[in-house]
C-alpha cells in the first residue's frame, strides 16, 4: 500500500487553520465594553477643599505604560518593540515620571496610559506605584484600555493589556464618574477598547465644585469623524458643568494637534500625516470653555512619534494640554521639555486660580 505522505502537510495546514479560527473566536468572544456612567471608587483620605483666589498647579502626564525610554520604538508606530525593555526599566520609568510630576509641586496630577496588569509592562501595577508617590492624596482610576491576548507581532506578542487613567488629588474628591467614549464599530474596535474620560468632583469653599476631567482620546484605528464625535461628547459635559456654575479643568492626551499648527512648526517641511495628530477642531469648543495654549516659555512638543529612537530627526507634535472654563484664571501653562526620558510624552503644567 502506497503511503500517503501528502496528507501530512494537509493535516498541518488544517491544524494551523483550526488554531487561527479558535484564536479569532477567542478575541471576538472576549470583546466587551464597560458601560457608560459608571461610578468610580475614590481611594485616599484627603480632606482639603479648594478655595477661590489661590493659585494651584495641575500636571497632565501620559506615562506611556512605562515602556518609552528615549531609545524605545513601538511596533504600531513603525518601530520594532512591543514590550518594555525589562521590568526594571518599567519601574524606573514610572518612578521617574512620578518624581518629575512631583517636582512641579502639584495639587492635581492627571496621568494617562497607566498599566495595572499588562504583558507589555511585565504586569507591574503602575497605578499602585504612582499612588505610593502621593501619600495622603485622593486617587481615582478609570479603566481606559483592556484587551484580550494579542498574538501580534509573532516575534514578541503584545499580549493582554489593562490600562487606566489615574487622577491624583491633594483635595477631597467627593465622587467620580467614568464616561465611555464612542469608538470604532469595525474591526478596529479590537484595538481601541474602553476609551473613556473620568469626571472627578472637588468641593470649593463657596459651595460650587471644581470638576476635574482626565481624558485620553483614541489614537489607533480612528478617523476624523470618530475623533470629532469623542470631542463633541466631552465638550457637552464640560459645557454642562460650566452652566451649573462649576469650575472646570480638563487635561490629558487629546490625540489631535492641540495647537493646530505644531505639526508644521515643530517639523518644518514635513510631509508626514498621522490620524492621531489632525488639527484640533476648535469649532467644537463651546462658549465658556477655552483651550490653554498661551505657552509661557514657547512651543515645546508634548509627544514624539516612536518609529525611531528619539533624536533630531524625530517627528514631534503637541497632543497634550488643558481646557478650562472661563471662571478659571490661568496664570501659566507650559509643555515641559524632559527629553522624553521616561515616556514618549512630556508633562504639561498648568497654574490656575478659581474666580469668586
Amino acid at each position: 500500500m502506497k503511503r500517503k505522505y501528502w496528507l501530512v502537510p494537509l493535516l498541518i495546514l488544517a491544524l494551523v487553520l483550526a488554531v487561527i479560527l479558535v484564536y479569532v473566536g477567542y478575541v471576538f468572544l472576549s470583546y466587551s465594553r464597560i458601560p457608560d456612567n459608571v461610578r468610580l471608587p475614590v481611594e485616599g483620605d484627603a480632606e482639603a477643599v479648594a478655595r477661590t483666589g489661590v493659585v494651584y498647579t495641575a500636571v497632565s502626564y501620559n506615562v506611556g505604560f512605562g515602556a518609552y525610554t528615549p531609545d524605545f520604538t513601538f511596533f504600531m508606530d513603525g518601530g520594532t518593540q512591543s514590550w518594555a525593555a525589562s521590568r526594571e526599566s518599567v519601574v524606573r520609568c514610572i518612578d521617574g515620571a512620578a518624581q518629575t510630576a512631583k517636582s512641579f509641586s502639584p495639587d492635581l496630577v492627571l496621568f494617562q496610559e497607566v498599566d495595572t496588569d499588562s504583558t507589555r509592562s511585565y504586569h507591574v501595577d503602575q497605578a499602585a506605584q504612582l499612588r505610593g508617590a502621593f501619600p495622603g492624596w485622593d486617587s481615582v482610576a478609570a479603566v481606559n484600555y483592556h484587551s484580550a491576548f494579542l498574538m501580534y507581532p509573532l516575534t514578541q506578542p503584545h499580549g493582554a493589556s489593562n490600562s487606566c487613567l489615574l487622577t491624583e488629588s491633594a483635595f477631597d474628591i467627593t465622587s467620580s464618574l467614568r464616561r465611555s467614549l464612542p469608538i470604532s464599530t469595525g474591526f478596529a474596535k479590537l484595538l481601541d477598547l474602553d476609551r473613556c474620560y473620568s469626571i472627578s468632583r472637588i468641593p470649593v469653599e463657596n459651595g460650587r465644585e471644581l470638576v476635574v476631567v482626565n481624558v485620553h482620546l483614541s489614537a489607533y484605528g480612528t478617523d476624523a469623524a470618530q475623533g470629532d464625535a469623542q470631542l463633541t461628547m466631552l465638550m457637552e459635559d464640560l459645557r454642562a458643568e460650566y452652566e451649573k456654575g462649576n469650575y472646570v479643568v480638563c487635561g490629558g492626551d487629546f490625540n489631535h494637534d492641540f495647537t493646530r499648527v505644531s505639526r508644521e512648526q515643530l517639523n518644518p517641511g514635513t510631509e508626514a500625516i498621522f490620524s492621531w495628530c489632525q488639527p484640533f477642531p476648535d469649532e467644537v469648543i463651546p462658549a465658556g470653555i477655552r483651550k490653554c495654549g498661551d505657552y509661557a516659555e514657547g512651543l515645546v512638543a508634548s509627544t514624539r512619534n516612536t518609529d525611531i529612537p528619539y533624536g533630531p530627526d524625530s517627528f514631534t507634535v503637541v497632543l497634550d494640554g488643558f481646557l478650562t472654563s472661563d471662571n478659571v484664571t490661568v496664570s501659566y501653562v507650559q509643555n515641559m521639555d524632559t527629553g522624553f526620558e521616561y515616556s514618549d510624552h512630556n508633562p504639561v503644567v498648568l497654574r490656575f486660580s478659581l474666580e469668586e
